[in-house]
């Protein structure tokens, strides 16, 4: 059957996609009236209407699934660093240490910051493409059929509520990775060479978060409590990476000697003190400070205090430390900053390390 008239209306998109919407007549030929007209063209109007909201929703679907990618595969990032480093410190090589977690973390920082940038423009995208929705719905309110089939179908409600809840959590989440990317950076200070004046406080903060995982409570594990008291120190000349080692080889040892413990009440069977470490600072005369790291574990015989800064000596089993630690700590306080390190312990009491250091290097 031929077709003797026909209708044809442009659709148009914003993105500047074109159709052409037609109606024909068969049988005879005739004008179209102007309401035909008039409701063709609004058809044509909805349609592209329609199409603009598809390929914005779309394109916000997208942004939100590459930045998601990106937040699974920094996770796992994080999560490979966090095994790295636990092997790092057991081994006491802290010097590796110290490089790998400035090269990760500085690996770390570009899609943190692809995906930091990108979650304000996603979450204004998103807002826009809501306002243009409800605007839409407000004045379309019955849509045609496939379009209304297809709104039931994706539960456009739900992901109206839901979306913005999900940008807001990966903002949280790549809020939470920035600071540990400055804490790592912190910990490491490996661009910094020479001495400079540091806040002896943020290597500190910096260590204890390294060591967060050793330290937290978990199933079996009733956790290690951290005390801090802090003084009101001035800023201190150092080689700030090599303080960081210090501090980590100290209160690694501290953990070490807690979680000795632990494990031999669980095996008692019995209740002792909650295990705690307390960090102390202050400023003991006019140019010099102290940092004080005390634990209530079961202390140190004389007779290994003694030989507790020599090369090589260790009482923990084979393959859980080379021995070198405090003899590497003891050297980077008392040779490379004209300090003092020194240790009290009483068996059953706990154990103290002392580290005195001037705030001005000569």
């Amino acid at each position: 059957m031929g077709y003797f008239s026909h209708l044809a209306c442009p659709v148009q998109t914003r993105s500047g996609k074109l159709g052409i919407l037609t109606c024909v007549h068969c049988g005879y030929a005739r004008p179209w009236s102007d309401d035909e007209v008039e409701l063709v063209q609004s058809i044509a109007t909805q349609l592209a209407i329609a199409l603009d909201q598809a390929e914005l929703y779309e394109r916000s679907q997208s942004a939100a699934a590459q930045a998601q990618a990106k937040a699974q595969e920094l996770k796992q990032t994080l999560k490979e660093l966090q095994q790295t480093q636990t092997q790092l410190i057991q081994t006491e090589k802290m010097s590796s240490l110290g490089q790998l977690v400035a090269g990760v973390a500085h690996e770390i920082n570009n899609p943190v910051n692809f995906i930091y940038g990108n979650i304000a423009h996603t979450s204004d995208y998103t807002q826009t493409l809501l306002n243009v929705l409800r605007l839409y719905q407000q004045h379309y309110p019955d849509p045609i059929p496939a379009i209304q089939a297809e709104i039931n179908r994706v539960d456009l409600d739900f992901i109206v509520a839901d979306l913005p809840r999900m940008i807001a959590s990966m903002k949280l989440g790549a809020d939470r990775i920035c600071q540990i990317i400055l804490s790592l950076r912190n910990f490491s200070r490996l661009d910094e060479a020479e001495k400079k004046p540091v806040d002896i406080h943020e290597g500190i903060d910096s260590t204890l978060l390294i060591l967060q995982h050793r330290l937290k409570q978990n199933a079996g594990y009733p956790g290690i409590q951290v005390t801090k008291r802090y003084g009101n120190l001035p800023l201190v000349e150092c080689y700030a990476g090599q303080l960081n080692q210090v501090f980590m080889n100290i209160i690694s040892n501290a953990i070490d000697a807690l979680e000795e413990e632990i494990k031999g009440t669980q095996k008692r069977c019995v209740s002792e003190v909650s295990p705690m470490i307390q960090i102390q600072t202050e400023v003991v005369c006019s140019d010099r400070i102290a940092i004080r790291i005390s634990d209530n574990g079961p202390g140190i015989p004389l007779k290994h205090r003694k030989r507790l800064f020599d090369p090589f000596f260790t009482t923990k089993p084979v393959g859980a430390g080379t021995g070198l630690g405090l003899s590497i700590s003891y050297q980077i306080v008392v040779e490379r900053h004209g300090g003092c390190l020194t240790c009290r312990s009483v068996p059953g009491q706990g154990a103290e390390f002392v580290i005195e250091i001037p705030t001005q290097q000569k």
